[in-house]
């Protein structure tokens, strides 16, 4: 039997720690904040499931991923249907015939495609060298303006012509009538929030949890403890950023509550022109309506931030030079066959819910055997 450490305990180190336990392993799990469950942590406000740390909408293809999860937690039926605000317009997301309709006053799906032909038809040979050419060629100049450069220019804190094409490789362009966001098989929200999932992944008497614990502190010590860490923390920190710091981008969240029972009608309202300084308001209680109270709500406005030491990372800025600074600290990590580096920040990639869990099975699975 093993002794393991995990640090972190969101999505990937709770499940790394509970599939470790049922294998009658031992794990101690040490997390940098007050609580547990990472990202996903979710508390009672008034009732209301709120998402601490920005909207998490579970959602997957994978039969084996959906079925796991829901031995944690019922989840509902939510439909992530998000809605964009410009300049006063509202137009449904993602981009459909409800979108088009609204934009060009058309009302036929072959009136939509000749618009949209036209518009991009200027850019169809050109080669493009940043995000603003690629989302010319792709959607052509009413919908860019109206609906991607500002958000995107505030979510990245650069203007749209010195963001790489590869951040919009594709949009998403639908002939129907149908707001549901996501593509997946599967798609809810659990009720009662996520942070029940993972006191249930981590209640194991093989499992023992110490909260507001910093592994940098004394780093040395844990090491030396125990036969394997799984690290879910950032892999330059761990390396105390001696080839230099990745970079991210962070937010700032703005929570508020209201003695109202409906402040805008749906979870998720994107403000895509550039004068409105934040990038989304969240309405928690339409994430679960059914069992959030009828006179109350609860909402968080979301303003993209620059990162520096010491803030939240949320999105890995995975250009050409900030993956390579990763694969040399990648290279460091191979020195070290007992520490093992999972999760967004471990491998500082951008990963879905169903990404993170499924990856944190992949190790079980090469660690462990099926």
């Amino acid at each position: 039997m093993m002794n393991y450490l995990v640090v972190g305990s969101g999505l990937f180190g709770a499940t790394f720690a509970y599939e470790a336990a049922l294998r009658g392993h031992t794990v101690n799990v040490i997390e940098k904040r007050d609580h547990i469950a990472g990202n996903v942590y979710t508390e009672d406000v008034d009732g209301i499931q709120v998402h601490k740390y920005g909207a998490h909408i579970f959602h997957t293809s994978k039969d084996d991923v959906w079925d796991y999860v829901n031995k944690f937690a019922d989840f509902n039926s939510f439909i992530n249907s998000p809605v964009a605000r410009y300049k006063g317009e509202v137009y449904n997301l993602p981009f459909n015939m409800n979108t088009f309709v609204r934009m060009f006053d058309v009302s036929s799906i072959n009136e939509v495609k000749q618009i949209l032909e036209m518009q991009r038809q200027p850019y169809e040979n050109m080669t493009p060298h940043n995000l603003e050419e690629q989302a010319l060629k792709l959607v052509g100049p009413t919908i860019y303006k109206k609906l991607i450069k500002g958000y995107t220019e505030k979510q990245w804190g650069k203007s749209c012509v010195d963001l790489p094409a590869f951040i919009i490789r594709r949009i998403p362009i639908r002939f129907t009538f149908d707001n549901n966001y996501f593509n997946d098989k599967y798609q809810g929200i659990p009720i009662g929030g996520y942070t029940q999932i993972v006191e249930k992944m981590l209640s194991s008497e093989n499992i023992a949890v110490e909260k507001n614990t910093d592994f940098m502190r004394h780093k040395q010590s844990w090491l030396d403890q125990f036969d394997k860490v799984i690290y879910t923390g950032a892999i330059d920190e761990f390396f105390n950023y001696q080839l230099g710091e990745l970079e991210y981008r962070s937010l700032r969240l703005e929570t508020d509550r209201l003695d109202l029972g409906n402040y805008q009608g749906n979870a998720v309202t994107n403000f895509t022109d550039k004068e409105v300084p934040f990038t989304r308001v969240i309405e928690h209680k339409f994430f679960d309506v059914e069992n959030s109270p009828a006179d109350k709500t609860v909402i968080t406005r979301e303003y993209p931030d620059k990162w520096e030491v010491g803030k939240e990372r949320y999105y890995p800025v995975n250009d050409s030079k900030n993956n390579k600074l990763y694969r040399n600290y990648r290279e460091l990590a191979k020195k070290l066959p007992n520490v093992i580096f999972g999760g967004r920040l471990g491998m500082y990639r951008y990963m879905n819910m169903d990404e993170v869990i499924s990856s944190a099975l992949q190790l079980v699975n090469k660690e462990f055997g099926k």
